[in-house]
């Protein structure tokens, strides 16, 4: 018994608890929207057990991997990769979700739903920061054959997810870790430049080939209204609306918890997932939806700090990579709630429902801690 509770007072003294606890405060309120959401809204009654049983899961793999090395994971990188297209390829043969959402991002065993894009960030940011830390001790980082490498990784990943799924919210997140990544790794600019020019070159053939005519709009909706026709606009602005609409009418300190009458009311579809902002909007209002931000600012913010402070390129990356997926998901979760940027079905960290994001999202954090308890000593600096 006294060995028990010196692990754990070991781990309390250890651990970065701060994190945790910030990942706690945010996924029980999130716990607390979802729960609000209207029976309308709530796909099987079952989203809140769901949530409190991916959140026990989370903090088991968050004090895992406080104390797992993140060098000898990273050592494994080609295991990492091997699982990584795998995994997503079972999509291809099992994935559903394409009359529900569009896209088939999910599995189902025994009725829980596993999606695999999102759990395949974390070993994503892990095998990008290894192969950056390695071209920078090897000098050679900016090089083309090094720079076309990382980019293989990537375009393997990012392209199975389009492919088997079609899911290119996801996606894209993927390609911001990227780039987060190369530009704290040090990539000269003129590379970003070559990057921004080639995509800018690809694009007409990519938006009129590949992208579908729902996506195009809802690219161009909040961007570019005044290209689409009043009918078509509507329809994809739909949700997005309802949404600003119930954020809005919320005030300064909000109507209430379980006192949303859109909320309440089923007026706003997938409220329990991609618009779980608006929820806190409507019933928190805009102190509620402030204190959503701060507390998601305060993680990313946290993940960087601990980068900074680890001497070393790897967990520097590392936290880099995963600040910036929380960063972006924050970002282009709550534009799409506000009307601003396009509604491509981008979970907020935390605060969605969804397992495997709750799961992922504590891993990450759990290796940030692990990072934490490790830190290098000075002559591991390589940044």
């Amino acid at each position: 018994m006294r060995s028990f509770l010196r692990a754990i007072a070991r781990f309390l003294r250890e651990a970065d608890i701060f994190l945790l606890v910030l990942g706690l405060i945010s996924t029980v309120i999130g716990v607390f929207l979802i729960y609000s959401v209207s029976a309308e809204v709530r796909t099987n009654g079952n989203e809140v057990y769901v949530q409190l049983g991916a959140l026990v899961i989370g903090i088991a793999l968050f004090v895992m991997f406080s104390y797992l090395d993140i060098d000898i994971i990273a050592d494994k990188s080609g295991f990492l990769m091997v699982f990584s297209v795998l995994f997503i390829f079972t999509l291809y043969f099992w994935g559903y979700g394409m009359e529900e959402v569009g896209n088939n991002s999910w599995l189902r065993f025994w009725g829980i739903g596993i999606q695999p894009a999102e759990v395949v960030k974390v070993p994503f940011t892990i095998i990008v920061a290894k192969m950056i830390a390695n071209f920078k001790e090897r000098k050679s980082l900016n090089s083309f054959v090094s720079l076309l490498q990382i980019f293989a990784v990537f375009l393997v990943l990012f392209g199975l997810i389009l492919v088997v799924s079609a899911d290119l919210g996801s996606a894209l997140v993927y390609l911001f870790i990227l780039i987060a990544m190369l530009f704290v790794g040090g990539v000269k600019f003129r590379w970003f430049l070559l990057g921004g020019a080639i995509i800018a070159a690809l694009s007409p053939l990519l938006w009129f080939n590949y992208f579908t005519e729902n996506q195009r709009n809802r690219i161009m909706a909040p961007l570019l209204p005044n290209l689409m026709d009043t009918y078509s606009l509507d329809k994809v602005m739909w949700h997005a609306r309802q949404s600003v609409q119930a954020i809005s009418s919320g005030g300064f300190l909000g109507k209430g918890y379980g006192s949303g009458r859109m909320t309440q009311r089923g007026l706003i579809p997938a409220q329990h997932t991609d618009f779980i902002f608006s929820a806190a909007g409507e019933e928190f209002g805009f102190v509620g939806c402030m204190f959503v931000v701060i507390l998601l600012v305060a993680i990313i913010i946290r993940c960087i700090y601990v980068g900074v402070k680890s001497n070393n390129s790897l967990g520097m990356l590392v936290c880099v990579g995963l600040a910036s997926m929380f960063m972006v998901q924050t970002v282009e979760n709550i534009g799409m709630c506000l009307a601003l940027l396009p509604v491509i079905g981008i979970t907020l960290p935390f605060f969605s429902y969804g397992g495997s994001s709750i799961v992922t999202c504590f891993a990450a954090l759990g290796i940030v801690s692990g990072i934490k308890i490790r830190p290098k000593t000075a002559r591991f600096r390589t940044l």
